[in-house]
């Protein structure tokens, strides 16, 4: 029998009366990983009640203070990395380097905020009036619900957490129901690091019952969700109903392109770990290869060929390349998208099909897929979110920059070019929230702001500094010292 988790909620763990519960599954052997509670919305609420309590005490307590706590939690991941990573692995299907990853950055997202607690930064600027101060501080929005996907299932969650506890907010936390465990286990490191009671909760289950309790609860003052663009959509609906603030991170679709002079080794190295790694399940998944015509044929050789060995199978072996898609549902879309692809007339240049046979069949496999395929085709518009990659040719890098823009998102983008005037350009040109030059279009270092433009999200940004204006409210403070009345833009 699998191990029973219960939810965690104003600083102790719990299963309800009668509570009914749901299994996580490894997604490359189908072995059952634990038993959750699958929460309602009173299990919701209690969790919104513990956190509304526990939000004065933690918002007095000084931020270098609260960041100590955070520190102690960051240690915890790090004593528990490889076992944390092995739990992204088996539960989510990312190769075991790229569990571990997922750990790491959860960690170097911590200590960055952590040191956040003794900056907060607000403004001082000069008064019009003679003695007086014009000053701005940051201040904690309250019970902020947050509300992450499956695909980073300990990175995203410490993004959102991290930030938000620095600030002095209080956190309900929903993770994606079929990455659980990784819930429970990022919420355990912050119960070992001595967090107060009530400060973070934890409720497992669906999100049309337990994340709609959330936002819709008027305590919950702000909600950070990562997703689907047509759950973002609900969400953010739902939120504007209570006028409460609501940040999106929503889908990608996102271009490498490739121009005739550039180091054609290293975009391919760039390219198989921007289409290919986490089986393409990131929202900044390389989905678009855009060839200029002068290298298509050679580039697109290299890749198939390099394809050839690059091998699909249990992540758990640090000799696979890739591992499965996370789940039955992921890999109904995926080949539908597939299939969609064939129908459209693009042309199929490598995998395209569910891999099967011996520990195959256990999982959710689907080989690298490669097409040929024209602008404006389905799989070259929407996001698919797996291995799937639409090749592109263009003439020239106006009509690269002119395909890459022309797609409902904007989230990362990348170029592969040694002409610095280029670069330049199409640093400025790129409809994106992320530009790397001579590099895939992976997601950004912790330290700077992550986020991007159109359908992929509200404009806000998560990570960086960016991070705490997501979790704070501005207060403008004005300091009269002169023991008089004084009246601005009055004249007398």
């Amino acid at each position: 029998m699998p191990q029973e988790y219960g939810l965690f909620i104003d600083g102790k763990w719990e299963t309800p009366k009668d509570a009914k519960r749901f299994s996580t599954r490894n997604p490359a052997t189908g072995e059952e990983l634990g038993s959750f509670v699958s929460g309602s919305a009173k299990d919701a609420e209690r969790a919104v009640t513990a956190a509304t309590k526990a939000f004065r005490a933690w918002r007095e307590m000084p931020a270098p203070k609260r960041g100590q706590l955070l520190l102690r939690a960051a240690e915890v991941y790090k004593r528990r990395k490889d076992d944390l990573g092995a739990t992204v692995t088996q539960e989510m299907g990312k190769v075991l380097p790229e569990g571990k990853g997922d750990v790491q950055e959860a960690i170097e997202f911590i200590e960055y905020m952590s040191a956040e607690g003794r900056r907060l930064l607000g403004e001082t600027v000069p008064s019009e009036l003679r003695n007086k101060y014009c000053m701005t501080v940051l201040q904690p929005k309250g019970v902020v619900a947050a509300i992450t996907p499956w695909n980073f299932p300990t990175a995203i969650p410490n993004w959102k957490i991290a930030a938000a506890l620095i600030c002095g907010n209080t956190v309900v936390f929903k993770p994606a129901s079929n990455t659980s465990l990784c819930g429970v286990k990022v919420v355990r490191a912050y119960e070992e690091a001595g967090l107060p009671p009530g400060v973070l909760n934890l409720v497992t289950g669906p999100g049309g019952v337990v994340g709609d309790a959330l936002i819709s609860d008027p305590r919950v003052k702000a909600v950070s969700f990562t997703g689907g663009t047509d759950t973002g959509r609900h969400v953010y609906s739902k939120g504007a109903e209570h006028l409460k603030y609501v940040h999106l991170e929503l889908g990608g679709k996102n271009p490498q392109i490739v121009l005739n002079d550039a180091n054609l080794e290293l975009a391919l190295d760039g390219v198989l770990f921007g289409a290919f790694g986490s089986s393409g399940q990131r929202c900044t998944a390389t989905s678009r290869l855009i060839l200029q015509e002068g290298v298509y044929e050679k580039f697109l050789g290299m890749l198939l060929e390099r394809l050839k060995s690059f091998k699909v199978g249990n992540p758990m072996d640090r000799e696979v390349d890739m591992g499965p898609v996370a789940s039955a549902d992921q890999e109904r879309k995926i080949l539908g998208y597939i299939d969609a692809g064939t129908k459209e007339g693009a042309k199929l240049r490598a995998g395209g099909k569910k891999l099967t046979g011996g520990a195959y069949d256990r999982g959710f496999f689907i080989a690298p897929t490669v097409f040929e395929a024209k602008h404006g085709m389905r799989i070259t518009k929407e996001e698919i979110f797996g291995p799937v990659l639409s090749v592109i040719k263009v003439k020239d890098f106006e009509e690269a920059v002119q395909v890459a823009n022309d797609v409902d998102y904007g989230l990362s983008s990348s170029i592969y070019t040694k002409d610095v005037n280029l670069s330049f350009q199409a640093m400025e040109r790129l409809e994106a929230g992320i530009t790397y030059i001579n590099a895939p279009t992976i997601g950004a270092e912790v330290q700077l702001p992550f986020g991007g433009i159109k359908q992929t999200g509200n404009g806000g940004r998560e990570a960086g500094t960016s991070a705490i204006e997501e979790f704070t409210e501005i207060k403008t403070v004005f300091v009269d010292f002169s023991n008089r009345l004084q009246k601005a833009q009055i004249e007398g």
